[in-house]
């Protein structure tokens, strides 16, 4: 049992303090996006370590996302055992020890040492710390909207995906009044206070307070006229163990769908600015895509609750479709109007993912083992930033530099999401005809 439940009974009609708790999981998830921002780092630490290669700079956002999967699952498990806010706490202590000993270690003159130092300290103890934050507020606020997961999660997800955006000027700014490596350090000590400070709103409901929430949602949907299309399951044969979860057919297919989906987004997320440029549009084109990366998680959230789960994630599907055909008639005809219509559509996409997964996973597997399970369920995210633009640059040496290619794969990767996502509605009905 969650050491910090009570058994207070919740009152439904006040909202303030979910509100609260949404707010500040927001916030918290804001500065902890900073982990995705790494291309940030990239150009000032290579003009200071020119021995660096660009593969070996690379391999420390490898690292951290490893690490921040496993920095999830293991957040997952604790969560049965020490609170969330618990959680967070160790979190801070893990980043801002990292990015401070970054800022030590950090020198021109022993450049394997750094490079070994940025390893260790921003991808395995940044990474994991991260992961540890993120699965502990998602998987704990996320629990207070029962019948609103998908804008929840949304919310949340909103605030994670533009924080590198958001802090990326920052970071320009530090770096050239105090240099790269002292940089890290001021991170580390903000992103530490308010994990800190915030934590203290992070309480996951008791089971009392679960059931009045649930019964809430279902009334209002009641009287809306509607559903609460994703209220958690009420039922306890619908509450998955983490065992009949990672057995569980429905949790595959949820998992392809997410690395493929994932994949098709980061064959062309991560030279949005690159691609822009070829085709004579500004580089600013790529932070377009980044807001829509942003607005694609609340967006599709959204749309889960109001929707449906099959419906929003073929609405997903649907921005991925529409995307890849816009850039490839930009690619053929050679209009950029089309790469400005395409690449925000992919951006809509890869942004719903996501919010999707979380919902999907709490709507399937219920809400009483959803910490670890949904970190399961992330990890897909692994494969997805591996492979992703790994064909994408194959894809371009192959044709000389051109992206039409990449464009068409785009195409073929969302005929497959449709069928994972057709196979996954497919096996959820069968699970719950299973459970009644």
């Amino acid at each position: 049992m969650d050491t910090e439940n009570t058994n207070t009974m919740v009152n439904t009609n006040t909202t303030d303090l979910r509100t609260a708790r949404l707010a500040g999981g927001t916030v918290m998830l804001l500065f902890l996006g900073l982990i995705y921002a790494w291309s940030i780092f990239r150009p000032p630490l290579a003009a200071v370590f020119p021995g660096w290669s660009l593969t070996e700079i690379s391999v420390t956002f490898t690292i951290s996302i490893a690490c921040f999967c496993v920095g999830g699952i293991v957040a997952g498990r604790l969560s049965q055992r020490i609170a969330h806010r618990t959680i967070i706490r160790i979190s801070a202590a893990l980043i801002l020890i990292g990015f401070v000993m970054i800022t030590l270690l950090l020198d021109p003159a022993a450049e394997r040492v750094s490079l070994y130092a940025l390893y260790i300290f921003y991808g395995v103890c940044g990474g994991f710390g991260v992961g540890l934050s993120y699965n502990a507020i998602i998987g704990c606020v996320t629990r207070w909207f029962p019948s609103r997961t998908g804008m929840a999660s949304g919310v949340l997800l909103l605030g994670f995906g533009v924080g590198g955006l958001v802090l990326g000027g920052v970071v320009n700014v530090l770096s050239m009044h105090m240099g790269i490596a002292n940089v890290f350090a001021v991170l580390g000590v903000a992103m530490a206070a308010v994990l800190t400070a915030l934590s203290f709103l992070v309480r996951a409901p008791s089971e009392d307070e679960s059931a009045a929430l649930v019964a809430a949602g279902a009334a209002g949907g009641a009287q809306g006229g509607g559903k609460a299309t994703d209220a958690a399951p009420s039922n306890p044969m619908w509450e998955y163990t983490y065992a009949q979860f990672i057995k569980s057919p429905t949790f595959w297919l949820l998992f392809a769908w997410l690395v493929v989906a994932s994949m098709g987004g980061l064959l062309v997320i991560n030279s949005a600015a690159n691609i822009a440029i070829f085709f004579g549009a500004p580089a600013v084109l790529g932070l377009i895509v980044s807001v829509f990366n942003g607005v694609g998680r609340l967006a599709l959230g959204i749309s889960h609750d109001r929707l449906g789960r099959f419906k929003a994630m073929l609405l997903c599907n649907v921005f991925l479709l529409l995307g890849g055909v816009t850039l490839v008639l930009g690619a053929v005809t050679g209009q950029m109007a089309f790469i400005f219509v395409g690449l925000p559509l992919i951006g809509l996409s890869f942004g719903g993912t996501p919010a999707l997964t979380s919902a999907s996973t709490m709507g399937f597997f219920g809400p009483k083992n959803f910490p670890v399970n949904f970190a399961t369920s992330t990890c897909g995210l692994v494969p997805a930033a591996i492979i992703g633009p790994l064909v994408s640059s194959r894809l371009q040496e192959a044709a000389g530099g051109e992206y039409l290619t990449t464009f068409v794969m785009l195409i073929v990767v969302s005929v497959v999401t449709f069928g994972l996502i057709i196979a996954l509605d497919a096996s959820g009905k069968k699970a719950a005809r299973q459970n009644p």
